[in-house]
């Protein structure tokens, strides 16, 4: 990657756009985003994390010609059979709220604390139509209540491996280093660097 390169993100989330552009500082890039172009959201119909992360990827590389990356994340849970998946986001509905997502997984596991996993695929469109994708994931178990005002989503309910805070607890300079994430854009700069 060139320095003084422009990027991307193909994203309205302020969150992830905002996590997103911690890793991109790394590799010395201009960081722009879908908001700065006022480009409207694309339809999110693929069944697959890389699927809607390509599909972000391409539609804002296609709209603005640039280099263009997206992230397609979500919460997995194998005894709901991977819900809420890639319908992680859908589940706040058009106000994105986050509470309301929370409480109807609850409603679901009980109080239970389950074991799930948060993944993060990242596609990377270049204007050569060349493409390609990084998946990272970190494993942990859903609590409640929601604990911690820190991260977004469903932050407050995750609990990673090893650790006693929810995502929602630790500060963000803390879950940058070891989230899904943080496993996706390890990887992303290895490649870059390459």
């Amino acid at each position: 990657m060139k320095k003084n390169k422009t990027i991307v993100i193909a994203s309205h989330n302020s969150g992830k756009i905002k996590e997103m552009a911690f890793f991109l500082k790394k590799i010395s890039v201009n960081i722009l985003s879908a908001k700065d172009f006022n480009l409207s959201e694309p339809i999110e119909n693929g069944k697959t994390f890389e699927e809607n992360a390509l599909i972000k990827a391409r539609y804002v590389n296609k709209k603005v010609k640039k280099t263009s990356i997206a992230d397609d994340s979500g919460l997995v849970i194998p005894i709901l059979n991977g819900k809420p998946g890639i319908f992680s986001a859908r589940w706040a509905g058009k106000s994105k709220n986050f509470n309301i997502a929370m409480k109807k997984l609850n409603n679901l596991i009980f109080k239970k604390k389950v074991n799930a996993y948060y993944v993060s695929t990242l596609a990377i469109c270049w204007n050569n139509r060349k493409e390609k994708t990084f998946t990272g994931k970190i494993f942990g178990e859903i609590i409640w209540p929601p604990r911690g005002n820190f991260g977004f989503g469903y932050d407050p309910i995750f609990i990673p491996n090893s650790y006693n805070k929810t995502f929602g607890e630790m500060k963000i300079k803390h879950k940058n280093r070891i989230s899904h994430r943080a496993v996706v854009f390890k990887k992303f700069i290895t490649y870059l660097n390459k």
